[in-house]
């Protein structure tokens, strides 16, 4: 009975030399993935700062208005001025339907 109980505390102890075997490589995988997937978001990181800084150098005002005025023959763009504006008050919005229990209890009235 004494070597059964050997047998099987050798057979566990080798089955969790096995699974601790895999779980370290597996773990040592992810950390290698996490250090790739680092890298890539520092890379894009740097990128966007690149973009960042080109759309600021391509949104001068000056180099714009230039632009403006080269191509004011075709697109015939003019600068925004404060009467282009409308105050919302002014504005003649469609009045809001009735609602249905509204217009059931007109109806209801109207016939005798």
């Amino acid at each position: 009975m004494r070597s059964l109980a050997y047998l099987a505390a050798v057979l566990v102890l080798m089955g969790l030399a096995f699974w601790a075997y895999r779980e370290n490589y597996a773990t040592q995988a992810a950390i290698g993935e996490m250090g790739q997937v680092q890298r890539e978001i520092a890379g894009l990181r740097e990128e966007l700062g690149v973009l960042r800084a080109e759309w600021a150098y391509l949104n001068r005002p000056d180099r714009l208005s230039e632009l403006v005025d080269l191509n004011f023959d075709r697109l015939q763009l003019v600068p925004l001025e404060s009467g282009q504006f409308v105050d919302p008050g002014r504005v003649d919005y469609p009045k809001p339907p009735e609602p249905a229990a509204d217009l059931a209890a007109d109806q209801s009235e109207e016939q005798p």
